[in-house]
């Protein structure tokens, strides 16, 4: 009769191990395929990407921001880097009401029409 109490204890023993170590190993189990399923980080892929975008942008752009050309020969528009038109306009809007008038003088040469074109329509 002694044997039996044992046996019984022991055997819920067993099965209160065999119970935790199921549940360890779905854990492990889990973890593992949630390790090898994780796509990589989305933003660290965009914001590569964003990087690579901006660089190549840059770099087709400094010949226009860093260098002097002509943008509109016939209206006489020139373009000229971005800190020397800075200063440019710096000075000139020392005295604001010449500067609003060199500005509108500017906008309205910018803007007319290159030349008058007939509507073939008419």
């Amino acid at each position: 009769m002694n044997s039996e109490p044992n046996c019984r204890k022991c055997c819920n023993a067993l099965t209160v191990l065999a119970v935790a170590g199921s549940f360890l190993v779905m854990a492990w189990l889990v973890w593992l395929m949630r390790h090898y399923t994780q796509p990589p980080a989305l933003a660290g892929v965009r914001a590569a990407e964003r990087l690579k975008i901006k660089q190549e942008f840059d770099a087709a752009n400094a010949p226009l921001i860093n260098g002097y050309d002509w943008a509109d020969k016939s209206k006489g528009i020139v373009r000229i880097p971005v800190e020397r038109a800075s200063e440019l306009v710096l000075q000139e809007w020392q005295n604001p009401a010449a500067g609003r008038s060199n500005l509108v003088a500017r906008a309205a040469r910018a803007f007319a029409p290159a030349a008058a074109v007939k509507n073939p329509y008419e």
